[in-house]
């Protein structure tokens, strides 16, 4: 039998298919660019260089082999780097500590390989565009903040992000003017370079050869890599966990894990898989965590989906999931090759690069920011909110403050999502409009409300609920068909106390177009007591079946009541 499936759809993401050649180039440009960005990140974490090399080895190979975004590059970013070093400080850990840095990673491996099993991936959708705008706003400010000294020689006086930046400026007769020089020859070689369509993807590659070498050549009196660290010509070394650690890293792991795999979901929202596949966020989820558990046994700091070097692999041509892995395979080549070397990158050239990164994340969100501004006053402020906490506290509280701001948000425009309608019969169908105030008498009134059930939903739904004092001869049908209500434990309890309120005025309630798995529910708990079984008509294929159903029941109640009230007039 003759296949006609397109090739395109028979490539799958699920094996690691066969490498190409764009796959190879994509991976060595990955891995060049790799070299200065991984050591740039470690520095304004306060880390050794050489960890964030090999941050870019182990855990990117092993990510690019699980992910299912085929194309997102696995390693350390600037977001990642700032917040494990606020973890690490918090937790009373020096962040020199391989130890203590090899248990950090491996538990937040752990988490997110939890998140990824219990499919939990949707959960990142619900982190707002409002806190995501602000937080990464604030971490641009803080990159900017932290590499004040590599780029002007000076070291501020101040705890603060803010504060960092006022009194470097505040005493800018204080910078060294070699390494003031350096930095911003590096910063105008990344601009002219960006301008060079064939070279812009390698801008920051080149900008740091072109600068590093001359001054490296002159001996300038500026601090160099290996003035802080030296990096051997050797594979990762393997390191072992501080078990003793993880009581103190334990809450601290999770903020890193949610930081990572923020960044991670906007990435595979953002790129589309080459094989035209779909991306799963919650087996991304697992991908980054294995990659942390092996990469913290092999000196690896915390990693997650880099949009940076994601863009970069794509611009070199990037085909499928190899090219990640031979960026890791090609990252260790170089290190082994010429690691010494990278000793003699001036740290100022480095500052230059950070800048520059710290400005491209601004840039990057400004289009996010002018939205979230004009979008509405509670959004701005959570943006404000959520930036004012990256730059003034402790990152890991800063993101329980944004998760916490997202789930206010979320709630808040829930809240205001439920509107309740009254169909009317017009001719062989039926119409929306607006609800009456007060039930009608000596009709069944047909009620729909749209909206969720969480705790304001409710009370919005017993808000909007008509008026029935003084209301004679009526029923109400009210329609579930097509409403996102949740049957929760608020919700049942609310319908119980208005069919109870109905009847105490004499006024039947029939519920139509109910899900099958709701109307097991209501007979579970036993809210049928007061309602009735014969009173909930469950939803069919046909759009209208339920609801002509329910309307003659209704019907036929009215009937009901009538009859038996002429029997039995008040007063006889």
């Amino acid at each position: 039998m003759t296949d006609t499936t397109p090739p395109r759809r028979r490539r799958r993401t699920g094996g690691l298919g066969r490498p190409t050649g764009r796959d190879v180039v994509s991976g060595f440009v990955t891995g060049l660019f790799s070299i200065p960005e991984g050591m740039a990140y470690a520095s304004i974490g306060n880390f050794a260089a050489p960890l964030g090399l090999w941050s870019g080895i182990v855990p990117t190979i092993i990510g690019s082999m699980f992910t299912r975004t085929v194309l997102m590059v696995t390693t350390l970013t600037s977001a990642i780097a700032l917040t494990s070093q606020s973890v690490l400080t918090a937790a009373g850990l020096d962040p020199g500590d391989l130890g203590a840095i090899a248990t950090l990673t491996v538990m937040v491996g752990v988490v997110m390989l939890v998140m990824g099993v219990l499919k939990l991936g949707s959960v990142m959708s619900y982190v707002s565009t409002a806190v995501m705008t602000g937080f990464t706003t604030g971490i641009a400010l803080q990159i900017v903040a932290g590499v004040i000294h590599d780029a002007t020689g000076y070291s501020p006086v101040s705890s603060n992000t803010v504060g960092k930046i006022l009194n470097a400026l505040a005493n800018i007769d204080q910078w060294q003017l070699a390494s003031v020089l350096v930095s911003t020859a590096t910063v105008a070689v990344w601009v002219v370079v960006r301008f060079i369509k064939p070279l812009r993807s390698l801008a920051t590659l080149v900008a740091l050869i072109v600068v590093t070498v001359p001054v490296a050549l002159l001996g300038l009196d500026v601090e160099y890599v290996s003035d802080i660290a030296t990096i051997p010509r050797s594979l990762p070394p393997l390191s072992l966990p501080d078990l003793a650690a993880i009581p103190g890293l334990a809450t601290g792991a999770v903020a890193v894990a949610l930081v990572a795999l923020a960044q991670a979901a906007g990435i595979s929202a953002a790129v589309s898989n080459p094989d035209g596949s779909r991306s799963d966020a919650s087996k991304d989820f697992t991908a980054q965590g294995l990659a942390n558990i092996a990469g913290g046994f092999f000196s690896a700091l915390p990693t997650g989906g880099s949009m940076s070097r994601t863009g970069v692999a794509m611009s070199a041509g990037a085909q499928t999931r190899w090219s990640g892995i031979f960026a890791g395979l090609w990252l260790a080549l170089i290190v082994l090759l010429v690691g010494p070397f990278a000793g003699y990158i001036p740290m100022p050239v480095i500052g230059g690069l950070m800048i520059v990164i710290g400005g491209e994340l601004v840039v990057g969100r400004w289009p996010d920011i002018v939205l979230v501004f004009r979008t509405s006053a509670l959004s701005a402020a959570a943006l404000l909110v959520t930036f004012v906490a990256t730059t003034a506290l402790p990152l890991q509280q800063a993101i329980f403050i944004g998760a916490g701001l997202s789930i206010i948000l979320s709630v808040v425009a829930l809240s205001r999502t439920g509107r309740m309608l009254e169909v009317v019969r017009d001719g062989d169908g039926w119409v929306v409009e607006n609800p009456p105030e007060h039930l009608p008498s000596h009709r069944t009134t047909v009620l729909h409300y749209t909206g969720g059930s969480i705790f304001a939903e409710v009370n919005r739904l017993q808000e909007d609920w008509p008026r029935v004092d003084g209301t004679t001869d009526a029923a109400i049908v009210l329609s579930m068909r097509g409403s996102p209500m949740v049957p929760s434990a608020t919700f049942l309890k609310a319908l119980d106390q208005i069919v109870v309120d109905l009847r105490k005025e004499g006024i039947s309630l029939v519920l139509c177009g109910v899900p099958p798995k709701f109307a097991e529910l209501l007979t579970r708990t036993g809210r049928l007591t007061h309602l009735g079984p014969e009173n909930v008509v469950v939803e069919t294929p046909r759009l209208a079946e339920s609801l002509e159903t329910a309307y003659e029941r209704a019907e036929t109640l009215r009937a009901q009541a009538r009859n038996e009230a002429s029997r039995n007039p008040k007063g006889s």
